[in-house]
């Protein structure tokens, strides 16, 4: 019996653990639309901006917030890494510029966008939100929920 209950503890870690953050706006609003859910648009340096490091370990990797993230919302990181050894590919980079043309000109970290399906921006958070993970779960859904 111990050893299913040491199963369950590892098979939800990796549950937690396995939310999948995508890289490419284009197919994010694609799965968006098909599966119906909002995007989560993360600006971040993950290697420089302590607000950005401390908004992913604190927020984003908490349990709360990946159980609605994995049924509600399509994840997308625009990481903009300053050291060598970190580098994102140069299609990556262009990507990621793209993105901040639209969403971020004005260059903020962290900065989040929740979007619908089409891209239109419906919430933003400048920084490292002051609200627990599931008060900002609940925000969330507050907006979903207003939509419908």
């Amino acid at each position: 019996m111990p050893m299913r209950f040491y199963s369950f503890l590892l098979a939800g870690f990796l549950f937690s653990a396995s939310l999948v953050w995508e890289t490419d706006f284009n197919q994010a609003t694609q799965k968006a639309k098909q599966e119906h859910k909002l995007i989560l648009l993360n600006f971040s340096g993950s290697d420089w901006c302590i607000p950005c490091i401390r908004m992913h370990k604190g927020l984003f990797q908490s349990d709360v917030f990946n159980r609605y993230a994995d049924t509600s919302l399509v994840l997308i990181n625009a990481d903009f890494p300053r050291l060598k050894k970190n580098q994102l590919s140069k299609e990556q980079q262009k990507k990621n510029e793209k993105l901040a043309d639209t969403y971020n000109p004005k260059g903020s970290f962290p900065l989040t966008l929740l979007l619908d399906e089409n891209g239109k921006v419906l919430q933003s958070w400048e920084g490292n939100p002051t609200a627990t993970p599931q008060e900002f779960v609940d925000g969330i859904k507050a907006i979903a929920n207003a939509r419908h």
